[in-house]
């Protein structure tokens, strides 16, 4: 899409941004909006195993900033993680995607066991209906979200899943977000073909957010 090998993993010019300053000495990103870490790839993946220590250094010296990492690799989330992470570091979210619950099933009892201070789980692409009410319940996931899939050949994704999985969040006091309604969306047993740029703002219209 952008015209890169997504197969090579490496640094982007931006990998430093958090650190970077301006002349004045104040750093060049400041935001109150939560810093969305490595989205086109895996934070975790083991070919960036190399770069995570300093990653992980940026973001303890960054502890003004609010990091949220993505990923379907949490049984690696110990690797090169930091000597002084403890209970984890305040400014940290972890994401678990769960597209199904096969994922769920898998992930989530690793989560639990982590020591994290925010979890969050994400059901995109969804899938399939997936029961989460017994992680839930332990008191430990803070959001869950819900999307469907984009791009070409996208998978299904039936509203009816979406609205169980708010249904348990609402259960167990838990924010929900229905993200994206993904290009292929079924609701009422009608399969709708939607544009990227009218899968976000199909998703509000539902109005069911409970964040």
């Amino acid at each position: 899409m952008f015209d890169k090998d997504s197969s090579i993993v490496t640094r982007t010019s931006s990998f430093d941004l958090p650190v970077q300053k301006k002349r004045d000495g104040s750093y060049k990103l400041q935001s109150d909006a939560p810093v969305y870490t490595c989205m086109t790839s895996d934070f975790f993946v083991e070919e960036a195993d190399e770069y995570r220590k300093t990653a992980w250094e940026y973001i303890r010296i960054r502890s003004d900033l609010h990091f949220v990492i993505i990923t379907k690799r949490i049984d690696r989330f110990t690797v090169s993680l930091p000597d002084d992470w403890g209970d984890g570091y305040e400014n940290v979210t972890i994401c678990s995607t769960c597209e199904n619950q096969e994922t769920a099933d898998h992930r989530l009892p690793i989560m639990i066991s982590l020591p994290l201070r925010h979890r969050h789980i994400i059901h995109e692409p969804m899938l399939g209906p997936v029961d989460i009410r017994r992680y839930l319940a332990t008191g430990l996931f803070e959001h869950v979200t819900c999307g469907g899939e984009s791009g070409d050949g996208a998978r299904v994704c039936d509203y009816d899943w979406i609205l169980d999985t708010r249904k348990q969040c609402l259960q167990y006091g838990v924010p929900f977000y229905f993200k994206q309604t993904g290009a292929c969306f079924r609701k009422d047993g009608r399969i709708y073909h939607i544009e990227r740029k009218y899968q976000l703002s199909q998703a509000r219209k539902a109005g069911i957010n409970t964040e």
